[in-house]
């Protein structure tokens, strides 16, 4: 709150992605209608993603905290938001957009995510965390909102070229798993979903999932809910020289296609899936490898790791959105 007991919103903006004068006056103009004070407007940078500016807005006493960059933004405003009760409004401004995707938010309206903030509605969502263990023994957390990856996802992250991703978006994805692909090779991982049975198994990547949906309607992990409290996890294994097309007849055909409707769900039920991919769920899953793999969370490269651990923490993050509007299941 202000000295006059007036409630203030705190921008965090990425002036990389974000077009901040324009959202600064949208967010003043939005502020002065509803009574509030002056927002409280603070950048990220290279030494500081969000994290610290969003902590300085709560240590303010910002009464919400509006989010405008790419989802590394996202993840880490959110990161320091978890569990502060304070309402997170996301202002999409990235090449992927996927928590806002995943909420079912406008990509293209920023005054509604604005006004969200001061006049929507208000309603819990989950966020991940991911432990990783470094080969050096040494151990640290953070949060993620969609996913973590551990294996193929992080290197088709790290072969993404920037300047591509500037120019054309998400498509950039595509490239870097073309070029991925080619020196793609299994790995040896152990993995247990709450701690019931360990699996010993060669993969290319095992995904844990808050929310499952990416852009162009494709349903990555197509159970995962960022309202049920529950941990979706992916374990991707292409086997034989046509691995890689079961793998995308699972997740774009019968994922994104035949489930969305019932007729569709039959076909499935009747013919039956490849096992290209392996879907389970879980409070926490835990994976370790014999060697240290590359490992990525919401699209972010985050080094590599000898284990990584990750739980759903439920309804610690609050979202807010615009009046009426309501997030769908999985």
């Amino acid at each position: 709150m202000t000295t006059d007991d007036r409630p203030r919103a705190a921008l965090v903006v990425n002036p990389v992605k974000a077009d901040a004068p324009k959202l600064v006056t949208l967010l003043r103009a939005i502020s002065t209608r509803a009574g509030w004070a002056d927002p409280l407007i603070l950048e990220t940078s290279v030494e500081d993603p969000g994290q610290d500016a969003t902590r300085t807005a709560l240590d303010s006493g910002a009464a919400a905290v509006l989010v405008a960059g790419g989802d590394g933004t996202v993840r880490a405003v959110s990161e320091a938001m978890s569990g502060s009760e304070v309402p997170l409004s996301i202002v999409p401004s990235g090449t992927g957009n996927l928590l806002a995707r995943n909420l079912g938010l406008a990509l293209d309206d920023p005054g509604a995510a604005i006004a969200a903030a001061v006049v929507g509605d208000r309603t819990p969502v989950d966020i991940g965390w991911a432990e990783l263990t470094r080969a050096d023994g040494t151990v640290d957390r953070h949060a993620f909102v969609v996913l973590a990856g551990i294996g193929l996802d992080a290197h088709m992250i790290a072969n993404t070229r920037p300047g591509l991703k500037k120019s054309v978006g998400w498509v950039a994805y595509v490239d870097g798993a073309a070029r991925a692909l080619p020196g793609a090779k299994p790995f040896r991982i152990m993995y247990a979903v709450d701690d019931e049975r360990l699996h010993s198994v060669k993969v290319h990547s095992v995904l844990f999932a808050n929310c499952g949906a990416l852009p162009a309607g494709i349903a990555l992990v197509p159970d995962a809910s960022i309202t049920d409290g529950l941990l979706d996890v992916a374990v991707i294994q292409a086997r034989g020289a046509f691995g890689w097309l079961a793998v995308w007849r699972t997740v774009w055909w019968q994922n994104s296609v035949l489930r969305r409707t019932k007729a569709g769900r039959r076909v499935i039920e009747l013919t039956g899936s490849d096992n290209s991919i392996r879907y389970l769920s879980g409070r926490d899953a835990d994976a370790a490898t014999t060697e240290p793999a590359p490992v990525e969370l919401d699209g972010d490269e985050f080094g590599e790791a000898v284990r990584i651990r990750c739980r759903i923490d439920a309804g610690a993050l609050l979202m807010a959105v615009p009046a009426g509007h309501v997030i769908s299941p999985a």
